[in-house]
């Protein structure tokens, strides 16, 4: 994984400001974003999320807008410009990080939270995985989403040693 990362790396840094913006039009949609409606679920969403949002709202200095229903959260006019100038301050270790783990947990502010060192990549993995864990201990595990939960664990450990390098 870190040669995969180190050659991100190399092939971000060609690309930073495509890389950039397409993190930044991906955020819109950031999971952390949409919320559950039901009590439990939005309960553990709020002890989990909650900090991690009040964080990124601080390091980015704007308030993300959450929802609980699937329309995608109108965000503050300056949200988007002010999230680019945070994620252009990465360097190129720190965006190919990103990048992966935005990716992999399919939300921005984990990854900038993780890329950060705010959370580990435990915490991360459980706040990116949090519905389908919840999921699974109601309704029960499905071996091929655990195989997949799995390997992406391994893949933010991964990250976070690559960070620490």
């Amino acid at each position: 994984m870190n040669l995969y990362l180190e050659k991100t790396a190399k092939e971000i840094s060609k690309n930073r400001e495509e890389v950039i913006d397409r993190l930044v039009q991906f955020a819109l949609t950031d999971m952390l974003l949409f919320w559950g409606q039901n009590k439990e679920l939005a309960a553990r969403q709020e002890k989990i999320w909650g900090p991690i949002l009040q964080w990124a709202s601080y390091e980015v200095n704007t308030k993300f807008i959450k929802t609980t229903n699937l329309d995608v959260p109108s965000q503050e006019e300056k949200s988007a410009e002010r999230l680019k100038m945070f994620i252009e301050s990465l360097s190129d270790k720190e965006l190919a990080s990103f990048y992966v783990a935005a990716l992999n947990m399919k939300s921005v502010l984990l990854a900038a939270a993780l890329v950060k060192g705010h959370i580990n990549a435990a915490q991360a993995f459980e706040a990116a995985y949090l519905e389908e864990l919840w999921q699974a201990e109601n309704w029960g595990v499905e071996a091929e989403a655990e195989k997949r939960r799995t390997e992406i664990r391994q893949e933010l450990q991964d990250i976070e040693k690559f960070l620490k390098k």
